[in-house]
């Protein structure tokens, strides 16, 4: 996997992971270094890092969109 590659979450667990900021639901993104989860909200919109399949959801570590 190079770090462009959409995060492997398997579907179950993609289906009940939510923002810890606002509570919106993720979407899968190739992130600059690691894939990324992408809060829907656009108020929020933090991006949370994937690292070897285990989503990093903390909010002090989510990239804020430029």
């Amino acid at each position: 996997m190079t770090p462009t590659d959409p995060a492997p979450i398997p579907g179950w667990l993609r289906e009940i992971l939510r923002c810890p900021a606002c509570g919106s639901t993720l979407r899968d993104e190739a992130g600059p270094e690691h894939p990324e989860l992408v809060c829907t909200a656009t108020d929020c919109a933090r991006a949370y890092r994937v690292e070897d399949g285990i989503p990093v959801l903390l909010v002090d570590e989510a990239r804020r969109p430029a």
